[in-house]
């Protein structure tokens, strides 16, 4: 016979059963990952705290005395630096994420998210652009499936990345998807179409409008057109960055132009790579750095990033002034094998200018120049020589060696030796700067390993880590990581990144800030950097133990006006 409890035991029982939920309730879960005994630099600028950090699904769980905590994995910090991961704020790796989605040499750097999209972004594409574009596409064995950013962030989702990437949306590959590569203004209908293409873009994801202003078409673009295209984008929470029209002897109009446009289309302004090139521009970062403090004072959300190194990496056929460019590669070469055109290109790299950027005017010599990455194989043994040498070799001028070098292989990517170091330390030190790598993610292995880039690409942050911060002294730490994290995060508005607090994704670096180094030089880049131990994206290692894991855990990273 079944006894049956009185009210009272019953209510004694549920107490007892509600007080064992509760315990449960409030056991904590086991952390995925505890990083003890580190020194936490969390980004804001602040000095370095101990402290355990405890990560669960990918996201900073807890910071504190983490002792007792039950966990899946230890990783001793050992009195190393804990920081944010590393924010590129211009990379250009939306074709090489597609050759090796490791980046090797980004990670490597501590860089855990990367913003790109100068100018010519990776969409939106059509039939055309695609085919004025072959060559690039070729070089890398891609073939470009996609058409809008939204296709492209699927591709990039699908396949997995090391590293997080977000995208501007360029106003030259705007330009080109409705002008072509001419130079002509457009119509009212045409820039309503080209605004449309950009709000598309940004409910596509896109974090904002970019502008490269040197480089052909883009050149052929009016002040009021790009305040239209940035203004679109504005409207979806973007903000408008750029690679200014002139960075040498007409800096401060550019950075009126920039100012301008921010200020017209209400939109925060980043400057790209922030410099003063030229030879007889040495010494005037001053003047730059008071402009933009000006401004700043007067109210313009104005900021900039630089790589500091003193050399530039960009196309070579930014040498050939813009109305050369009118029509595209092809017609380029065209006028380069012309005698005639080509004696009048000569003339205007000869003669000083402020209506165009004149590297030329720009470079001490041409042995200032070096050969980067060629997409013609053929050129594949100069990659690395100087244009002094190669004009030696061929016997010839050297600007004839350059417009015969460009007739070969008009994609052609170069180092260009025209800033001054104090001039770049100067501008790396303003609190408004952050840290761009302004290169590739790329790898010393495989097809990547073929090329020869600026030493940028494998070694920018901890080149800044042991020469600017641990040898000059020019920077603190602390500071440095601001600019490699907080501040990107800021200026992008990543609100989930870029510091070490509870609740925000795990990107973390964890290094040694006595023995953190770059190993690439401009005769031998392709040499990852040293002294990352780990590296987490979104709480998951791609660097253990200072070696790549493989794994593929990176997000796509989209703007407010993305519409799901």
């Amino acid at each position: 016979m079944q006894a049956k409890l009185g009210l009272p035991c019953r209510l004694v029982l549920l107490v007892m059963l509600a007080t064992a939920w509760q315990v449960i309730a409030q056991t904590p879960t086991a952390f995925d990952l505890i990083i003890t005994n580190g020194h936490i630099i969390d980004g804001t600028g602040s000095p370095w705290y101990s402290g355990d950090l405890g990560i669960r699904d990918g996201k900073i769980a807890a910071i504190g005395n983490l002792a007792a905590a039950p966990r899946k994995r230890t990783i001793d910090a050992a009195g190393k630096v804990v920081a944010p991961g590393f924010i590129d704020m211009l990379g250009q790796s939306e074709l090489t994420i597609l050759v090796d989605p490791r980046l090797p040499s980004k990670i490597y750097q501590g860089i855990t998210t990367e913003i790109t999209g100068e100018g010519g972004s990776i969409a939106p594409l059509d039939d055309a652009v695609i085919q004025a574009d072959h060559d690039g596409y070729e070089h890398y064995h891609i073939t470009p499936d996609w058409r809008a950013f939204r296709q492209y962030f699927a591709r990039l989702e699908k396949q997995g990345m090391g590293i997080n990437l977000a995208s501007y949306v360029g106003a030259t590959q705007i330009r080109r998807m409705v002008l072509g590569d001419d130079n002509k203004q457009p119509t009212a209908e045409q820039l309503e179409q080209m605004k449309t293409l950009v709000r598309e873009a940004m409910q596509d994801g896109t974090v904002g409008v970019s502008t490269a202003l040197e480089y052909a078409p883009a050149p052929y673009a009016k002040t009021d057109e790009l305040i239209a295209l940035a203004a679109e984008g504005g409207k979806f929470g973007g903000i408008y960055s750029t690679h200014m029209r002139n960075e040498s002897d007409s800096v401060l109009e550019a950075i009126d132009e920039a100012l301008r446009i921010g200020r017209e289309a209400h939109v925060p302004v980043e400057i790209w790579h922030i410099k003063v090139a030229g030879k007889n521009n040495w010494g005037r970062m001053p003047e730059v750095v008071a402009k933009i403090n000006a401004a700043r004072a007067a109210g313009s959300d104005v900021t900039a990033d630089t790589y500091a190194y003193t050399a530039w990496f960009n196309d070579f056929s930014a040498f050939i002034p813009p109305w050369a460019h009118d029509g595209g590669t092809a017609k380029l070469v065209e006028r380069l094998k012309d005698s005639a055109t080509r004696e009048r290109i000569r003339k205007d790299m000869l003669t000083p200018s402020k209506d165009w950027d004149n590297e030329w005017q720009e470079i001490p010599g041409p042995d200032a120049i070096m050969i980067g990455v060629v997409q013609n194989p053929k050129m594949l043994p100069l990659q690395g020589k100087r244009l002094s040498e190669i004009a030696k070799l061929w016997n010839k001028d050297p600007m004839d060696a350059l417009f015969d070098f460009l007739i070969e292989d008009p994609n052609t990517g170069v180092a260009v030796f025209g800033m001054s170091q104090p001039d770049v330390t100067l501008a790396l030190q303003q609190p408004w700067v952050a840290i761009d790598n302004d290169s590739s993610g790329t790898s010393p292995e495989g097809l990547l390993g073929q090329e020869h880039p600026h030493p940028r690409a494998y070694g920018t942050f901890p080149r800044i880590l042991r020469k600017y911060v641990r040898e000059e002294k020019a920077l603190t730490l602390e500071d440095a990581i601001r600019k490699m994290s907080a501040l990107p995060a800021q200026r992008l508005r990543l609100t989930d990144r870029g510091v070490l607090k509870a609740g925000l994704w795990a990107d973390v670096v964890i290094f040694d800030p006595a023995t953190v180094r770059d190993l690439a030089t401009f005769d031998n880049p392709n040499q990852l950097s040293e002294g990352m131990d780990y590296v987490l994206v979104n709480g998951v290692p791609v660097l253990d133990q200072s070696k790549m894991t493989g794994a593929l855990p990176g997000k796509v990273l989209r703007g407010a006006g993305y519409v799901k």
